[in-house]
C-alpha cells in the first residue's frame, strides 16, 4: 500500500500544480484519521473516569440514570480540551512516522515540493483544532459548567433525597427523625417514620403506612396516609390520634435563600477580565480570575505546539530507516515538559498577573525551538534556495 502511494505521489509531483493540491489532501488526510481515532480514544477514557467519579449521584443521592448522564456529559467539554493537544501529538507521531519511514514524505522532498509545502497540512489541521479548542474553553466549557452546577445544586438540595435513605435513620434538621422502610420507583414511601422534637418535653411521633413528597400551594409537603400521630402535651398527656391522610409541611427542611456560587471554570471570559468588584469573592480573588481569563486563550495554542513538536521530531531530522524512536521519546518528553510548566505558570500568575504573559510564552517558545530544528539557520538560506530551484521545474512540468 506504502509503495503504491508513493508511486502516485511520484507521478503527481511530475504532472503540475492541480496535483500538489491534491498531494496536500491526501497528507492532511493521514493525520485526520488517526487524529480523530486518538480523541475518540481519549475521550472514551476520560468519559468513564468521570462517569466513575459521578457514580456516587446514582448511589448516595438516589437519582435516575438520566440525571447520571447529564453529569457526566456536561463535564466533558473541559476534559475534550484538555486531551486535544495530547491526541494531535499522538496522532501526529503515528500518521508522519508512517509516512517517512514508507518514504512517502522523501518522495515529496525529491519530487520538489518545499517544507513548508509538505508540513502545511498538518499545521493547517492543528491550527482547526485550535480553533475548536478555543470555542470550548471560551463559551462551550462555561455553558454546559453552569448548567452541571445548577443540576448537582438541584441533587444535593433535593428534599425526597435528603429525607429518604430505604432502610436507615435520617437527621435532614435539628430535632427530626426520619425513618422510612422502603421506597419505589414512582417516588412512594413505605411505613414512614418521624419524629419531631419541638421543646423538652413536647415529643411528635408521627407514623404512616404510606407517603410521598409533594407540593400543595408551591410548598414542599410529606403526604402520608393510613397513619397516627402521638405526641405529649405541657402537662405530660399523651395524644394519640389515628388519621386517613396527614401533611407535614417541609418548608423548615428546605433551604431558604439559597444561590448557586460559580467556580472559576463556570465564568464567561468577560466574567474574567472585568469581574465585579462590588463583590467581596471577586474583589479577593481578582488575580485567579484573570489568571484562569489567560489560561483560556493560551490553552489552544498547546495544539500548534505539539503538532510542531512531532514535526520537528520527525520531519526535522535525517531519513533513519532504523525508525525515530528515540526522536519520538524525547518530543514526548518535551511535549509533558512544555505542559507541566504552562500548569506552573499558571499557578504563579493566580498570585502575580504579570506572569500571565508567560502562559503565552510557553507554547510560543515550543513552536520555536520545532522551528529551528526544522529551518536550520545555517542552512536555512541554502534550503530555500534548493527549494525555489526544485520546486519551478515542477510546477513547469
Amino acid at each position: 500500500m506504502g509503495r503504491e502511494w508513493s508511486s502516485h505521489i511520484g507521478r503527481a509531483l511530475l504532472s503540475g500544480a492541480r496535483h500538489l493540491r491534491l498531494i496536500d489532501r491526501y497528507l492532511l488526510g493521514q493525520l485526520m484519521g488517526p487524529t480523530l481515532l486518538a480523541t475518540a480514544a481519549l475521550s472514551g477514557v476520560a468519559l468513564l473516569s468521570q462517569s466513575l467519579s459521578a457514580l456516587d449521584i446514582l448511589v448516595d443521592q438516589r437519582q435516575g440514570p438520566l440525571i447520571f448522564a447529564k453529569i457526566t456529559l456536561l463535564a466533558m467539554p473541559q476534559l475534550v480540551a484538555l486531551i486535544l493537544p495530547v491526541a494531535i501529538l499522538v496522532a501526529a507521531f503515528v500518521a508522519l512516522n508512517r509516512l517517512q519511514t514508507e518514504q512517502e514524505i522523501t518522495i515529496c522532498f525529491t519530487g520538489g515540493m518545499s517544507r513548508w509545502r509538505v508540513i502545511s497540512p498538518a499545521i493547517r489541521l492543528a491550527a482547526v483544532v485550535a480553533l475548536i479548542s478555543l470555542c470550548l474553553s471560551l463559551w462551550i466549557q462555561p455553558l454546559c459548567f453552569r448548567v452541571l452546577r445548577e443540576t448537582l445544586d438541584e441533587v444535593r438540595t433535593d428534599l425526597a433525597a435528603a429525607l429518604v435513605k430505604p432502610g436507615q435513620f435520617t437527621h435532614p434538621a435539628p430535632g427530626v427523625t426520619v425513618y422510612v422502610q422502603s421506597a419505589d420507583d414512582l417516588g412512594g414511601l413505605h411505613n414512614v417514620f418521624i419524629d419531631v422534637d419541638r421543646s423538652p418535653g413536647r415529643d411528635t411521633t408521627i407514623t404512616a403506612r404510606a407517603g410521598i413528597i409533594a407540593k400543595r400551594a408551591g410548598a414542599p409537603v410529606l403526604v402520608m396516609r393510613q397513619g397516627a400521630t402521638e405526641e405529649y402535651s405541657s402537662v405530660g398527656v399523651l395524644n394519640f390520634l389515628s388519621f386517613d391522610e396527614y401533611v407535614f409541611d417541609l418548608r423548615a427542611l428546605a433551604p431558604s435563600d439559597h444561590t448557586v456560587s460559580y467556580k472559576l471554570s463556570d465564568r464567561y471570559p468577560h466574567e474574567l477580565f472585568f469581574p465585579d468588584t462590588r463583590q467581596e469573592w471577586e474583589r479577593a480573588n481578582r488575580s485567579k480570575m484573570l489568571a484562569e481569563g489567560h489560561s483560556r486563550f493560551a490553552a489552544p495554542l498547546y495544539n500548534l505546539a505539539f503538532m510542531a513538536l512531532a514535526l520537528a521530531a520527525v520531519i526535522g531530522g535525517p531519513f533513519n530507516r532504523m525508525g525515530y524512536g528515540a526522536r519520538i521519546a524525547a518530543a514526548g518528553a518535551a511535549a509533558l515538559i512544555t505542559r507541566t510548566l504552562g500548569v506552573g505558570v499558571q499557578a504563579a500568575a493566580s498570585g502575580s498577573p504579570p506572569l500571565n504573559a508567560l502562559q503565552y510564552l510557553v507554547p510560543l517558545i515550543a513552536m520555536a525551538a520545532s522551528a529551528l530544528v526544522l529551518y536550520p539557520p545555517a542552512t536555512l538560506l541554502s534550503r530555500t534556495r534548493f527549494d525555489q530551484a526544485t520546486v519551478a521545474p515542477a510546477l513547469g512540468a
